[in-house]
C-alpha cells in the first residue's frame, strides 16, 4: 500500500470516528432541549434531527465504502499469492529477513 493510500485511509477513519462523535453530540442536544418550547426550537430541532439522518447515512455509505475497498484489496493479495506462491513466499522471506536484521541490531 503507497503512503498516499495509507494516509487517505487514516484519514477515513479519523473522519468516520469525529462523524460518529458530532452526530453522539447532536442527539445528546436534542435530547437536552426536548423541553425547550417555542416555534422557532422546534423547527430548530425538526432541521438538525433532518440533517443527523443525513449525516448517518452519509457516514453509512463511508464505512461500506471502506469495507468494500478492503474486502477487495484482500482478494487482490489472496489472488496474486495464490498465483505466485514463490514470490510470495520470497517477499515474505525478505521483510523476515530485514525485520530480524533490526531487532537483532537493537
Amino acid at each position: 500500500m503507497t503512503a498516499m493510500t495509507e494516509m487517505t485511509a487514516v484519514q477515513k477513519d479519523k473522519l468516520m470516528g469525529d462523524l460518529g462523535v458530532v452526530i453522539s453530540d447532536a442527539e445528546e442536544l436534542l435530547r437536552m432541549t426536548a423541553n425547550q418550547a417555542g416555534e422557532g426550537a422546534a423547527d430548530l430541532r425538526d432541521r438538525v434531527q433532518t440533517r443527523m439522518q443525513q449525516a448517518k447515512a452519509e457516514q453509512a455509505n463511508l464505512q461500506h465504502a471502506v469495507v468494500v475497498k478492503a474486502q477487495a484489496a484482500g482478494h487482490a493479495a489472496d489472488e496474486f499469492v495464490h498465483e505466485n506462491p514463490w514470490k510470495s513466499i520470497g517477499v515474505a522471506a525478505g521483510i523476515g529477513l530485514v525485520a530480524g536484521l533490526l531487532i537483532g541490531r537493537r
